[in-house]
């Protein structure tokens, strides 16, 4: 029984780009026909990229992406592809298809289609519940899966290995979250043992809009071991070689599972061509858990500004913290030519303040305006003067500041073209600590899904990757300020940021009511507060810009409630 090369292709691919994605699937396709695979297996929806949405309900984009199918499947010679796409039938499928010798040689459909947090599979497919065939790939049976089909235990592949399957193919759209890497490395090696069958599987790379694909593209073998894995947020194609011969002693020895019905029908793709080989298996060290998460943002940011058409993006450089680090994820992203930082400095701006932001500037080498506030934001005091009379001096004069620089970064942007990055974490997002058509005006959020102490900690570990202090040390070492009033501290308004970010984590990601997290140990004033805050605050966060997720729950596609809602939490 002969080895197969397989080679895994996790692509950065653009939703709607068809003809785009075509010329990428092709040009990895010859890459794999050139080393010598039998089986390259591409992600996901690879024809139109993962999500569409919407795109899905129009006819002419589900009829463009078939044609788009049948040109990939035309130019395929022995090497067989799996590739991802829409397929239009009585109904929509979300489906992969075998194609080699010029033509398609067989469709899976996916069984399971998930409907929670940023997923709504059911709102445009139909569910399968045949199995379909085996592709006898070089003389191994392979079987085809779509994602979340790997993920139930009562899924199709252990019927796909009880009826005959040697190698099971899942292709993916997998959206990545702090730790999804090994969560989805403890599934397959469970699915893999459990079937007796390897397991290849592949993911898409890239950003789509608040999404982030993380690829690290995995091979299990049938004992549920690690046998390769591909580097996480970047595009490869990993190549390996499978030998399923163990495949078939385990099943002669162990019986469990085998049916008594006929065993699936076989299409026959192509005959091994290459004698035995043995290319050595590749896993790439998975990234540490703070590093992951840069990553992300850094692919995030790159892919939202590039795909979106921009080549430069503004912040503003206050010299804090959030701006420090969000000029530091662009410039690794788009490069510091692309990079163009803002100090708008005000009469409360300290002077440490302005210096930490024109050194940071220096360590990443991105070019800086300074267009001072103060003669602005003496005329709108002016013009305020009759309205406010009689009223005590507070948030809304304060936030004057804010809103200036909002339009000020706004119109360099109308200007010449440049994206504006907002510099808000999530602490701040949670409890409405930011100022609408203020620093929350702009296109893209970075790191809207990022808590308070998590930035410290990312900057912190850039600085330390760099050798050197990117994000000055005086920058990480002095307290958090909005610096719109004399000496203000975020403290004023919010608990220290190590107390608040875990009540915002169990109350946003983990549902937790007021109840279990007081609880849970949490002081309760505190927690009815903080929870208040994130209630009456939705509204804010429904007009903010899209931002990188990176948590199991984000402020967007996956948290949606109500704005008008009376229940207390």
């Amino acid at each position: 029984m002969p080895r197969l090369r397989v080679g895994l292709a996790q692509l950065d691919l653009v939703v709607g780009d068809l003809e785009g994605n075509v010329v990428r699937i092709l040009e990895t396709y010859d890459q794999a026909d050139a080393q010598g695979c039998d089986l390259v297996v591409f992600p996901e929806l690879a024809v139109t990229s993962y999500p569409p949405e919407d795109l899905l309900l129009r006819p002419a984009f589900v009829a463009q992406a078939q044609e788009c199918l049948e040109k990939i499947a035309a130019r395929t010679g022995r090497l067989a592809a799996v590739v991802g796409y829409p397929l239009a039938e009585r109904d929509l499928y979300n489906a992969a298809a075998m194609c080699a010798n010029g033509k398609v040689q067989g469709v899976y459909r996916k069984h399971i289609l998930p409907n929670s947090a940023v997923f709504d599979e059911q709102r445009y497919f139909a569910a399968s519940n045949v199995d379909g065939p085996l592709f006898n790939v070089a003389g191994v049976r392979v079987a085809v899966t779509i994602c979340e089909d790997a993920w139930s235990p009562s899924g199709p592949i252990s019927t796909q290995a009880a009826g005959g399957a040697e190698l099971v193919v899942n292709i993916n759209g997998s959206p990545y979250y702090a730790g999804r890497l090994r969560e989805r490395e403890t599934m397959l090696a469970t699915r893999a043992a459990d079937a007796s069958v390897p397991i290849v599987y592949v993911n898409l790379v890239g950003g789509q809009d608040e999404l982030v694909f993380d690829g690290g593209s995995l091979v299990f073998d049938e004992e549920g071991e690690l046998v390769a894995r591909a580097r996480q947020f970047v595009e490869e194609l990993l190549v390996v070689d499978l030998d399923v011969r163990p495949t078939f002693r385990k099943r002669l020895l162990d019986p469990r599972g085998r049916l008594s019905a006929p065993a699936l029908p076989e299409v026959k793709v192509s005959e091994a061509h290459l004698a035995e080989r043995g290319l050595p298996a590749r896993i790439e060290p998975a990234l540490a858990p703070v590093r992951e998460v840069y990553e992300a943002l850094v692919v995030g940011t790159r892919d939202y500004v590039m795909k979106n058409g921009f080549d430069d993006v503004l912040i503003g450089l206050s010299g804090g913290v959030d701006s420090s680090l969000v000029a530091t994820i662009a410039v690794d992203a788009l490069g510091p030519e692309h990079v163009h930082g803002v100090l708008m400095p005000s009469r409360y701006s300290s002077g440490g303040s302005i210096t930490d932001a024109e050194q940071l500037a220096a360590n990443l080498g991105i070019a800086t305006t300074t267009i001072p506030i103060e003669s602005a934001h003496t005329a709108f005091l002016e013009m305020l003067a009759g309205p406010f009379s009689g009223t005590e001096a507070g948030l809304a004069e304060e936030n004057v500041q804010s809103r200036i620089r909002g339009t000020i970064l706004m119109s360099l942007s109308n200007k010449f073209g440049r994206l504006v990055l907002t510099t808000g974490n999530k602490s701040e997002m949670a409890t409405g600590y930011s100022t609408l058509y203020g620093d929350m005006a702009g296109g893209f959020a970075v790191i809207k899904d990022v808590p308070k102490m998590l930035v410290y900690a990312l900057a912190r570990d850039r600085n330390e990757r760099a050798g050197r202090d990117l994000v000055p040390e005086s920058v990480l070492d002095k307290p958090p300020s909005a610096e719109l009033r004399p000496d203000q501290r975020d403290t004023d308004s919010l608990p220290e940021y190590a107390a608040l970010d875990p009540i915002i984590e169990g109350y946003v990601e983990g549902d937790l009511s007021i109840g279990e997290l007081e609880a849970a140990g949490y002081d309760p004033e505190t927690v009815r507060r903080i929870a208040w805050l994130v209630d009456r605050n939705e509204y804010k966060r429904r007009q903010a810009p899209p931002g990188v997720r990176v948590s199991p729950k984000a402020f967007g596609k996956d948290r949606r409630l109500p704005i008008t809602n009376r229940w207390p939490g």
